[in-house]
């Protein structure tokens, strides 16, 4: 499929699931809105297949490790909600270059990823701000990953492994809050998406404490996606603390 029709499909799949909320938000039923960039000190693991010819190649960094190879970064978050309906977009960008001495050879890393969640939600019971949340939408992923193989010994040649595309996930999930006083709260959250990948999953916990214009917002966070060519395996994870502030209107 190739991505205009992938990014058009994504559009209709919004609009069809968003019908309930847009009918919500004409009504004006007390509308919330919370604007939340934050900092995800992830550590990322990234393992490579080809296939023709038979090439394997990964690599695993800690944050720290990532810090000084980053190439750019930009995290955040939009979300909407009412006492019924709700919406959100979860937007990731990382660039990464990494270059590693082996025994017999040196490797260079460079990863542009882009990750992007919308979706909207549907609180079954309970009040605004605790209790459950479910919701569907989509999981986007634009991936760049370059991994090159340099020997030791000059009599072998280097090799490159290139993994590049876009890809459109259906994205199911659940997340569960708990009021655990007036301004401390914990937040449960579980999804897993599946269409152009071979599948992803994520996991988080998430505690926050109100302030008056908003709300610190501080745990950790995991995410795995699996990706599969017509030469080539990937597998890419994250995971790590995640610290931000949602600003409230």
């Amino acid at each position: 499929m190739k991505p205009d029709r992938r990014l058009a499909g994504m559009a209709i799949a919004l609009v069809a699931l968003g019908a309930p909320f847009a009918s919500s938000a004409a009504e004006g039923d007390g509308w919330a809105w919370m604007l939340e960039p934050y900092v995800w000190a992830a550590s990322i693991g990234t393992d490579m297949r080809t296939y023709q010819p038979p090439t394997e190649g990964g690599s695993d960094s800690s944050f720290s490790d990532i810090v000084d190879k980053l190439d750019g970064v930009f995290m955040a978050r939009v979300e909407a909600r009412n006492d019924r309906f709700g919406g959100f977009v979860d937007f990731i960008y990382l660039g990464l270059a990494d270059s590693r001495e082996h025994r017999f050879l040196e490797t260079s890393t460079d990863l542009d990823a882009r990750l992007l969640d919308a979706a909207f939600s549907w609180r079954p019971g309970g009040e605004r701000d605790r209790g459950l949340d479910l919701y569907a939408g989509v999981r986007y992923i634009d991936l760049d990953l370059t991994t090159r193989f340099v020997p030791d010994n000059p009599q072998f040649a280097p090799r490159t492994l290139d993994v590049g595309d876009s890809y459109v996930d259906f994205l199911l999930g659940a997340r569960y809050t708990w009021a655990l006083s007036d301004r401390w709260s914990l937040t449960l959250r579980g999804d897993g998406s599946t269409g152009d990948t071979d599948g992803t999953w994520s996991a988080s916990a998430m505690g926050g404490y109100r302030t008056g214009n908003g709300e610190w917002l501080f745990g950790y966070r995991y995410i795995e996606a699996d990706f599969s060519g017509p030469n080539s395996d990937v597998s890419l994870g994250l995971s790590g603390p995640v610290v931000g502030y949602g600003f409230r209107f």
